[in-house]
């Protein structure tokens, strides 16, 4: 059975950073192309970033290039994202996400990916 299990939101200052954790059992990180999304009141799920199998390719939504990071820790078998320079639009539940076999086109799509964990709050004071 597989479990994603999501950490670290919180309450910042706009400017501020945080570090989300998303906790894998079930499934191997380092075999599973891992993702967050998120989605804030009223709007649809969106695609943040997405780390290939292996590790070796990450990918970013425009709107946190340069400010967020993905990571895997295959030791401790968790995905984690680091955000930094947050602004309130970045107020959001963020969600972690895995897949066996992410395809690149269709990666920031909802649809792509297998499994999900139950999402982490994240709120960006102004």
């Amino acid at each position: 059975q597989v479990q994603l299990t999501e950490s670290g939101g919180g309450l910042v200052q706009a400017g501020g950073s945080l570090s989300l954790s998303c906790a894998a059992s079930g499934v191997t990180v380092s075999r599973y192309s891992m993702a967050w999304f998120r989605q804030a009141p009223g709007k649809e799920r969106e695609f943040v970033a997405a780390v290939k199998q292996g590790g070796g390719q990450r990918y970013y939504a425009d709107s946190v290039k340069g400010r967020f990071t993905i990571s895997k820790d295959n030791a401790k078998n968790t995905l984690t994202l680091q955000m930094n320079s947050l602004t309130p639009d970045d107020t959001a539940v963020y969600y972690c996400a895995a897949d066996g076999s992410m395809i690149v086109s269709t990666l920031s799509l909802v649809y792509q990916w297998d499994y999900w964990g139950q999402g982490t709050q994240v709120t960006v004071s102004s």
